[in-house]
């Protein structure tokens, strides 16, 4: 007893710096442990052989989650949830009140989620074979279609067509909405009378409606979008929490110039910013699709760039890119963050026009160092691709 009191009170320097060492690895292993993610990964088949799942997560927990089914050509739009603690979707509801009038081929045409006002669902897809086609200059066009939850929160309203004085669309339009009641869709596609320009002369155009869907002004031109867009790839779309709007879409300078550009305005009826994020050499369209994500008041995009993809957190100047470990033929990126800043990065392998290949994915901590092994899942589908998603507990991976 008297030893121990002696130490307590008058200490060794090798007992201090025992103690000192032993307080830092005390200090080094809770650090770690408060750095280490949260890596549960769920990985969920979708209802029916589902394809091409977008997926967002509300306030609650609640995963939210828009897909396709059924014909390649003219799918049907399906929405369904995951619930808090629940590794099963709720019921699937269909979205489309006409059959088939969604188009699958191609992977990226197919239906895309936003949550509005009091968590609102609305959705927006490319019209399909069965679509009724959208009259434009006397001519009959593919329309872009747009639909909400009802005020019930049980079915969806009948779809509309927003596309009134474009054409020739075809990479998949998006849409983004925020807690205010705004809501946009957005879309690439051609101007009236310049068929001759091609992709170059494309033009990326948005749809504004301020009353949560109810109506939308005709479509206007963002004049940031001067650069041509590549005709068969995908937009994304994202509102954050502050009110700024975020687009992602590639360009069409040249035959050769696949540029992945980022388009913002500071709020639902401001002026767009167009800001390059990386340069792409090809001389083919590549199909691809992108990632919009906001965690920590932060957006995050992701991209796919000769067959690798990557992602970023978006701001001023030029953007750390951050990929995953490895090579092979990536595409269909899809990005999950959670609030402690730990990011799922998933994404598609082997995947061509017409044929299917496997899903992988990929935990980085918050300074975008990879944490742990790769994941895989087989059996893709054709014209298929991922989503991602944060939920409590860790994430979940759909396709």
């Amino acid at each position: 007893m008297k030893l121990f009191s002696t130490l307590l009170t008058r200490p060794s320097a090798g007992f201090s710096r025992s103690l000192f060492c032993l307080g830092w690895v005390c200090v080094a292993v809770a650090a770690a442990a408060a750095a280490a993610p949260e890596a549960k990964v769920s990985v969920l088949r979708l209802p029916g052989g589902g394809l091409q799942p977008q997926a967002v997560t509300d306030a609650q927990g609640v995963v939210h989650v828009v897909y396709l089914g059924g014909d390649g050509r003219a799918s049907d739009v399906f929405y369904a949830k995951l619930m808090p603690g629940t590794e099963r979707f709720t019921t699937p509801m269909r979205v489309n009140s006409k059959s088939g009038d969604a188009s699958a081929a191609g992977t990226i045409r197919g239906a895309q989620i936003a949550l509005g006002r009091n968590g609102r669902v609305h959705v927006a897809w490319n019209g399909g074979r069965n679509a009724e086609p959208a009259p434009v200059d006397a001519k009959y066009r593919s329309p872009m279609l747009y639909t909400r939850m009802n005020d019930a929160g049980t079915a969806f309203e009948p779809e509309r067509n927003v596309l009134l004085r474009t054409m020739a669309l075809d990479g998949g339009g998006c849409v983004a909405a925020d807690t205010k009641g705004n809501v946009i869709v957005t879309w690439h596609a051609g101007e009236l009378g310049a068929e001759a320009k091609g992709e170059s002369g494309r033009g990326v155009y948005v749809a504004r409606s301020a009353d949560e869907g109810k109506t939308f002004s005709p479509e206007e031109r963002i004049a940031a979008a001067n650069t041509g867009a590549c005709g068969c790839c995908g937009m994304k779309a994202l509102a954050d929490s502050r009110g700024g709007i975020h687009l992602l879409y590639r360009t069409a300078k040249s035959a050769m110039d696949r540029d992945m550009t980022w388009l913002t305005a500071e709020n639902f009826s401001a002026p767009f910013r167009a800001q390059p994020l990386e340069a792409w050499r090809i001389g083919a369209c590549p199909m691809s699709s992108e990632s919009l994500v906001e965690s920590g008041g932060k957006v995050f995009a992701a991209w796919e760039t000769a067959q690798q993809v990557r992602f970023a957190e978006l701001g001023a100047g030029t953007p750390k890119l951050v990929a995953p470990p490895g090579a092979g033929k990536r595409k269909h990126p899809a990005l999950a963050r959670n609030a402690a800043g730990v990011t799922l990065f998933a994404w598609s392998e082997d995947t061509t026009f017409n044929k299917g290949g496997s899903v992988a994915w990929q935990l980085f901590d918050s300074n975008g160092q990879p944490v742990g092994e790769p994941g895989r899942g087989a059996d893709l589908p054709k014209w298929s691709l991922p989503a991602a998603a944060a939920r409590a507990g860790g994430f979940v991976v759909l396709y």
